[in-house]
């Protein structure tokens, strides 16, 4: 099973999306406007892939909070993606016993086809 976590208005999630339901992939998805994941759920993702590729510095979140002056840690970034899930990269997808991070057609076509 395939499970899409994000926000259906991201365009890195709507290229996700558009992708596996075009190659007749199914997914479940998880909406970060409804749900929140555990703390568990995302301390997984980070071990499976990395706290940098997970913890997004690049959005209007992280540049709104200006987490950029607080010089934070692995641990501090790792205490803001519990409580704020706008910091998570989208789409994180979970498949088999890895998680892939953010939107990259070429790597998507390497691991679902």
């Amino acid at each position: 099973m395939i499970i899409v976590y994000g926000i259906k208005n991201c365009d890195s999630v709507k290229k996700a999306l558009k992708f596996f339901k075009e190659n007749n992939l199914e997914i479940e998805f998880f909406d970060f406007k409804k749900e929140q994941p555990s703390n568990e759920k995302i301390k997984s993702w980070v071990e499976k892939s990395s706290i940098d590729k997970v913890f997004n510095n690049k959005g209007t979140t992280y540049r709104t909070l200006k987490l950029k002056d607080l010089n934070l840690d692995e641990n501090g970034k790792f205490e803001w993606l519990c409580k704020e899930t706008m910091l998570i990269k989208r789409p994180i997808i979970e498949f088999e016993n890895s998680v892939i991070v953010g939107f990259n057609e070429e790597e998507y076509k390497s691991i679902f086809l």
